[in-house]
Parts: structure tokens; sequence; C-alpha cells
């Protein structure tokens, strides 16, 4: 399986500063999303640090382990770079005060083989488009999302709820991050949607479908998907992550060998 990636942000319409970081690492098949909090640009630190924390320390191991690696050594090795990236997020802020109560969301897919490891801690989702439809795979940690689970709010109302940032865990908060992590087969043709909550708040799923399985490039898509957000509002800052499968072409002969038999 071949992956392709794409990564485009946008402070959104009504921030000046943009707290939501982006990257991935094609090598290692990684891709890791955060949307920072806290106050004078503390979020930008939070999130910063987490994706570039948990990338390199990823790529890094991947280095020794190589694409032999067992899909139990990756989620291992996830599980390790986040928590780093939780205790470097802490440290720093209890150490600078203008860092003070800083913390991120999280959301990291790490693509290895026909396998995709998901991990994600708050907000920021990760949605599947196959065959056309598409699909959350994520579920937020959010008090509106618990307050769903309880059935102590309708769908309906959870749209319009004041409530709707309010997540119940995150990076840099406590000693240790809650991830929750899960894998996924991959097929070929599958497209996957790393998102923060400025996409989500502001897309609904049948706009963000509609985006996904037009035709065109993975930014063209990803700036459809930033332009759809602003359009119904942009209240907050917007970034995606796309990352698509493609079958790896089945062996062909080389020039040469082709050529000697002509």
């Amino acid at each position: 399986m071949n992956y392709q990636f794409q990564t485009l942000t946008h402070p959104g319409r009504l921030r000046h500063n943009n707290e939501d970081a982006a990257a991935f690492d094609p090598v290692c098949g990684c891709s890791v999303l955060a949307d920072g909090m806290g106050g004078y640009n503390a979020g930008e630190v939070a999130s910063n640090m987490a994706v570039n924390v948990i990338l390199a320390e990823l790529a890094a191991w991947y280095a020794t382990a190589g694409p032999g690696a067992s899909v139990r050594e990756v989620r291992k090795a996830m599980e390790r770079c986040v928590q780093h990236a939780n205790q470097a997020i802490l440290s720093t802020a209890r150490a600078d005060p203008d860092c003070a109560g800083m913390g991120t969301t999280l959301v990291i897919a790490t693509f290895h083989e026909q396998r995709l490891v998901l991990g994600h801690v708050g907000d920021s989702r990760a949605y599947r488009l196959r065959e056309g439809q598409l699909q959350q795979i994520t579920r937020d940690h959010s008090l509106l999302q618990e307050q769903l689970d309880a059935g102590l709010i309708t769908p309906a109302q959870a749209a319009v709820s004041s409530q709707r940032n309010l997540v119940t865990r995150a990076l840099g908060i406590e000693s240790g991050a809650e991830l929750d992590l899960n894998e996924f087969a991959v097929e070929a043709g599958d497209l996957y949607l790393l998102c923060s909550d400025g996409l989500s708040d502001m897309a609904n799923d049948s706009e963000i479908e509609d985006i996904l399985r037009a035709t065109g490039s993975l930014e063209h898509k990803a700036r459809r998907l930033i332009d759809r957000a602003n359009a119904n509002g942009g209240r907050d800052n917007i970034t995606v992550l796309l990352a698509q499968a493609m079958s790896t072409p089945a062996n062909r002969p080389g020039l040469v060998s082709r050529l000697l038999r002509t």
C-alpha cells in the first residue's frame, strides 16, 4: 500500500493567531494534528511541541525498527512518543509562567502496510471516506459527547450548544496522557481526514463527504474544506490533514528486461 499526504491550515475568519499544528512524515507513514489551548500564544506552543516531539521520535524509532516492525511495536512506539510529548508540554507549562495551563488536543495516524493505528486525545477528529461513504472513526473526548452518550441532550441540541469546545482530555494537563488507540484495516482507495474542530464545528458531515468525494488533488480538497468552514463562519482555526491509500502497482519488468524482450 502506498500513501499520499497533504495538510493545510488557516486561522479562520475571527482569530488573528493560529493555535493548530499539523505535519506528516511519509517515510514512517505518520501524520499528526494538534489543536492547542491556553493564553498568550501558549496554545501554539503546546500544539507545535506535540507535533514536533511525536514526529521526531517516531521517525527516529522507525529508522531503527524499519518497515518490518509489527503493528504491536508500532502501537507501543506511538504510546511512548505521546507520553513524552505530554511530559514535555507539562514541564514547559510548569517552568514558564507565560505557558501556564496550556494544553492541546491530538490525533495521530500511523499507516503501516495495510493497517492504520489511530490515536486521539480530545475533540480533534479522524474520518474515513470509503467507497463514497464518510465515517467518523474517532469519538470526541468532550463534555458534549458525554452528554450525548448519557442521553441528556439530542444531536440537534448538541449542534447549537455553547459547550461544544469543552474537552475532557488533553495533552499537558496531567502527568499521564489518556490516549485512545485503535486499529483499522486499510483498503486501496480509502481517504482519511484528520481535522481540528475548526472544521468539524463549521462543516457538517454531508458537506465534508461531498468535498472528499469530488475529483481533484488532495491539495484542492484540503483547500475546499477550509473554504467551506470559512464560508460557514470560520469561528476557529481550521486545520486538515489528508491521507490517501493507493494499492502498490504489481511488479513490472524493468526497462532493461522489457527492452531485451522486444
